[in-house]
């Protein structure tokens, strides 16, 4: 086991798995070598490590392969974020970013500042109890 982590440092990470998964998803529309390409990678080869686990999202490729893989760039950011673990970038992104807020995110955080008329409620035992049963949590 602990040699497949030396060489697939990056396959239990969320970003592999939702590679994986996204690019199952598009299966219909578009091939993983069309991915690849809309995302501007230069060796198609490169997807699948990422994918596999062998490399890390570079931060700037996050824009491309996040419009090739038609999803929210912030939510693949955090995870490329994510790879990057004890590393000094991870640090000072959260340091001057804070948590990184997903399109999706941003939707229900003005929705909740409009049923709350803007009053900036706390979030009790009850609310947060709600909002799980909602996300059915």
């Amino acid at each position: 086991m602990k040699k497949h982590k030396e060489n697939k440092p990056y396959s239990e990470t969320r970003l592999a798995r939702y590679v994986e998964r996204r690019i199952l998803e598009l299966k219909s529309r578009k091939t993983q070598s069309l991915i690849s390409s809309e995302a501007g990678f230069a060796q198609h080869n490169m997807l699948t490590n990422i994918k596999a686990g062998n490399s890390k999202l570079p931060l700037d490729r996050v824009p491309a392969l996040a419009k090739a893989l038609e999803c929210d760039p912030a939510l693949l950011f955090m995870m490329a974020v994510e790879q990057l673990s004890g590393d000094t970038t991870e640090l000072a992104i959260r340091k001057i970013f804070g948590t990184l807020v997903t399109e999706n995110e941003t939707a229900w955080l003005e929705e909740i500042r409009k049923a709350s008329d803007y009053s900036d409620p706390s979030l009790t035992s009850r609310s947060r109890a709600s909002l799980r049963g909602i996300v059915g949590k």
